[in-house]
């Protein structure tokens, strides 16, 4: 199965108060396993970017300002996450951002049914636990040291870990199970090939053994087969 695990970056909270996306990183699993295949891309908001968004994230009016616009880079993007499902950490605000600015070229809107949304996954797997990226990251182990600042792709990466985790670590799918038996099986077969056979030993009684046999239970005084 192919899924989308991925993360935006905006200048605010909300894009119907003038709010744009302004980065977007993808990264593709199959199976839950990362392929290697991403996505990712700076967009000019054609707007300022608050102090307190660029606190965030780091991404500053200079940076931005040479960057394409979201629609200028749209088609690649759709090519990208095809029809696959799309997972985010709090998904429904990334969802918003991607589809306002597909709203805004006059393209169709990703379907809220292919959304995944990891915060719902964290909470009903961990209630009442913190459920932030960086809580689950230290929850599972996942070294998270390189991120200084809020960044698309990297917390992308950072969530497509996470996501495996919460959806029961790396030991799932029956991929692996056969794969651990075709191992298994191949060792088998070696270890036959590498046996020493012997002769069987001959396992008829000889005629002295019979004679034996037939005088013990002669000697025996009532015996229960001859009742």
């Amino acid at each position: 199965m192919r899924e989308i695990v991925f993360d935006t970056e905006t200048t605010g909270f909300d894009p119907k108060k003038g709010d744009r996306m302004v980065e977007i990183g993808c990264v593709e699993m199959i199976n839950r396993v990362e392929t290697g295949q991403t996505y990712h891309a700076y967009f000019n908001p054609e707007r300022s970017m608050p102090a307190e968004a660029e606190a965030v994230h780091g991404l500053s009016d200079a940076f931005l300002a040479d960057k394409p616009l979201f629609g200028a880079c749209a088609q690649d993007f759709l090519d990208f996450i095809q029809d696959s499902p799309m997972v985010a950490h709090n998904a429904a605000f990334d969802f918003n951002f991607i589809n306002a600015e597909l709203a805004m070229i006059g393209l169709p809107e990703v379907g809220r049914e292919r959304m995944v949304d990891t915060v719902a996954l964290a909470k009903a797997k961990h209630p009442g636990s913190k459920l932030s990226l960086d809580a689950l990251c230290s929850r599972y182990g996942i070294d998270r040291s390189h991120r200084t600042k809020h960044g698309a792709l990297l917390d992308a990466e950072l969530l497509a870990q996470v996501y495996v985790e919460l959806r029961g670590g790396r030991q799932i799918g029956l991929e692996l199970v056969a794969e651990t038996t075709e191992i298994v099986t191949e060792t088998k077969v070696l270890a036959r090939r590498d046996r020493v056979f012997r002769q069987p030993r001959p396992h008829a009684a000889t005629e002295e053994e019979k004679a034996a046999h037939a005088a013990f239970l002669k000697s025996v005084d009532t015996p229960l087969w001859g009742a």
